[in-house]
């Protein structure tokens, strides 16, 4: 009988899924990355979300694991090359938290627009702040979306109902544009030119460089905004503070850093940027779906040796 680890906290929909089919669990998020990888061995399967780092050596140490699963997307904290090197399955859950990533990138943008969480702030200390709070509206604006996967096209159908002109760069968008008529195709300069907010659904360069840097920033409009709630580093951070410094772009409003968790960052308490702690996918009904979805692949591949949504 095959047994499974999940790490990390999630909801209890897939313990009870995997027990339901005889499966072995033990759930165990709060061991040390020392403890997990003395634990590894007795473990056919490990499921986790992005607090447990998978490196190589928890990898080289896992004499009998067979599977990894990651209740989400991202798989940044799983060493993949050294998974496929030892014929790890690496299985994620796309599309599971896509409209809630979706959701928090437009909160994020409405928020900064209407700078909510300075009028939020100072109300609360009595200042009614109300002369300086004066906000923008998004309706006819134009938003520049890099990336175009399951993310990128809800955020894309979300920003068109309200009414912006939507610009979409991806490499993959111009095979399919024809289903978006009302999206434009374009590159990343005709973007950073014309748009007057930019925010990002897509994956890090492969040498994990930024995408954007001063130099592409120097290009932006003066009152841009930049939402980024895809992954770490696509916006260098520094580049990133010396605008908002100078006043070259509007403002910014970011769910994921260069390193994380973010406990010292250098755009902590500067105004016009928006942070929230990596919380894009964290709904109650995210997390269901993302739960349910890795359980059930686990049950498949264990049971019926059928492999779902592999990253290799």
């Amino acid at each position: 009988m095959p047994k499974v680890l999940i790490s990390d906290a999630m909801d209890d929909i897939a313990e009870k899924i995997l027990l339901s089919n005889n499966i072995k669990v033990d759930v165990m998020t709060n061991f040390t990355p020392d403890e997990l990888n003395q634990n590894i061995n007795s473990y056919d399967g490990l499921i986790v979300r992005s607090a447990t780092q998978v490196n190589k050596e928890l990898i080289e140490n896992a004499k009998n694991l067979k599977v990894v699963g990651r209740a989400g997307a991202g798989v940044d904290n799983i060493d993949i090359k050294a998974a496929k090197q030892k014929n790890i399955i690496v299985m994620n859950t796309p599309g599971g938290n896509t409209n809630a990533t979706a959701e928090h990138t437009l909160a994020l943008l409405l928020s900064l627009s209407r700078k909510i969480s300075k009028a939020d702030i100072t109300t609360h200390k009595g200042e009614w702040a109300k002369k300086s709070l004066k906000g923008n509206e998004i309706k006819g604006k134009t938003i520049g979306i890099i990336g175009f996967g399951n993310v990128g096209k809800r955020f894309a159908q979300m920003c068109n109902a309200l009414g912006l002109k939507v610009l979409i760069y991806s490499k993959t968008f111009d095979a399919i544009k024809n289903e978006f008529p009302d999206y434009m195709s374009c590159d990343l300069n005709k973007i950073l030119k014309e748009a007057d907010i930019i925010s990002f659904h897509c994956k890090p360069n492969p040498d994990g460089s930024s995408i954007i840097s001063a130099k592409e920033i120097n290009i932006m409009k003066k009152n841009v905004l930049i939402i980024n709630t895809a992954r770490g580093n696509l916006v260098s951070e520094i580049d990133l503070k010396d605008a908002i410094k100078n006043k070259t772009i509007g403002g910014v409003a970011l769910d994921v850093y260069e390193e994380e968790p973010a406990k010292n960052n250098i755009l902590f308490g500067l105004d016009n940027v928006l942070l929230t702690p990596h919380i894009a996918a964290s709904t109650v009904e995210a997390q269901i779906i993302v739960a349910e979805m890795i359980a059930n692949q686990f049950v498949d591949f264990f049971l019926k040796n059928k492999v779902s949504n592999s990253v290799i």
